[in-house]
């Protein structure tokens, strides 16, 4: 685990450091509007020139720090929520992504759900309701392990999909119409504080390959394959053209795709915590302040705690093991009011 002032060095963003992680994710970035050719457009191997391998695990780390700093700001804040939706193909590394990234932060303010084949109480209901079950509340990250998105993936390269979902007849193009239901929905989302970050781990088709033959050669990950994958990996080209229309169509200024190369883990990895650490730092949620009424009731908490110190201890052990730079030995800041400095002195 990091020292806290490895912490505080990381969770100070300067607008220096804004400015850097914005550039860096600025390639991975969907431009609206744009029209997207998945495998002209965006490279499954790229890597950025500001970054090397050997210094991929330091920046991992120090961004680890930095998400469980504002995590812990976003929780006490309780004014938005971040909804991270993340999209790939089979073995594209998504349970590594949520296990890596999300690896420092506080497991009470993270949720993460999967979505596999509706039940048919789900598909009682409009094919957002399950989803939107699962939003998270303010103040936390929830993560969709495979998405609503999958509704205009999965469901279209499978039409036997859509036809489960007994819809009325409609006049229009469905796939139109759902993109515009998406957008709505999300923009609705993002009016009432919930930021929803939406990463597609783009994985070559070689890439593939050589994953699903580890899962097959290691009994370990034997558990991890299907032939169900095999079976889905011959619709490559469907699935990259739905993948292509699916950015094309919904990635907006409120809610944009990033596309994050996922040949290299490693770098996957670090792209990934970048675009949520870019989310959380244009937040900027803060500790709440408590108001004069509050000072006074931890005043005099801290004067009566003080005062039941037992002989030989010391009456505020987090002051005596203070090291007077304003900082707790959890990497939180500190500038210590009139009132919590009165519980350092006994009561008269």
């Amino acid at each position: 685990m990091p020292t806290w002032q490895e912490v505080v060095a990381v969770s100070e963003v300067t607008d220096e450091r804004r400015q850097r992680i914005q550039r860096f994710i600025e390639p991975l970035r969907v431009r609206p509007g744009a029209t997207v050719h998945l495998g002209e457009d965006f490279d499954p191997g790229y890597r950025s020139d500001m970054l090397r391998k050997k210094d991929g695990r330091e920046l991992l780390r120090s961004g680890i720090a930095l998400l469980a700093e504002y995590q812990t700001r976003l929780a006490a804040a309780g004014t938005h929520g971040v909804l991270v939706c993340l999209q790939s193909l089979d073995a594209g590394g998504k349970d590594g992504t949520i296990r890596h990234v999300m690896s420092g932060v506080n497991p009470q303010g993270v949720r993460v759900s999967s979505f596999k084949v509706p039940s048919a109480g789900e598909l009682d209901h409009d094919y957002l309701w399950r989803y939107a079950r699962r939003l998270p509340a303010r103040g936390e990250i929830g993560i969709f392990n495979r998405s609503h998105y999958e509704e205009v993936l999965v469901v279209r390269v499978h039409p036997e999909v859509l036809a489960r979902q007994r819809l009325p007849e409609a006049d229009g193009g469905i796939w139109d119409r759902r993109y515009r239901e998406i957008n709505d929905w999300e923009r609705y989302l993002v009016d009432n504080g919930i930021v929803v970050v939406k990463l597609f781990l783009n994985l070559s088709k070689e890439e593939q390959r050589t994953r699903f033959l580890k899962r097959i050669d290691v009994p370990e990950r034997n558990w991890k394959f299907s032939a169900a994958d095999v079976r889905e990996r011959r619709r490559w080209d469907d699935y990259q053209d739905a993948f292509s229309r699916m950015l094309s169509a919904t990635s907006t200024e409120r809610a944009p795709w990033y596309v994050v190369p996922a040949d290299r883990k490693w770098f996957a990895r670090i792209c990934a915590g970048a675009v949520l650490a870019h989310a959380l730092i244009e937040i900027d949620p803060h500790f709440p302040v408590v108001g004069p009424d509050a000072r006074r009731d931890l005043a005099e908490a801290g004067r009566d705690l003080v005062a039941e110190a037992p002989e030989g201890a010391a009456p505020d052990p987090w002051a005596a093991a203070h090291d007077g730079h304003g900082h707790d030995g959890h990497g939180h800041r500190h500038a210590r009011s009139r009132a919590a400095r009165a519980t350092t002195k006994p009561r008269t």
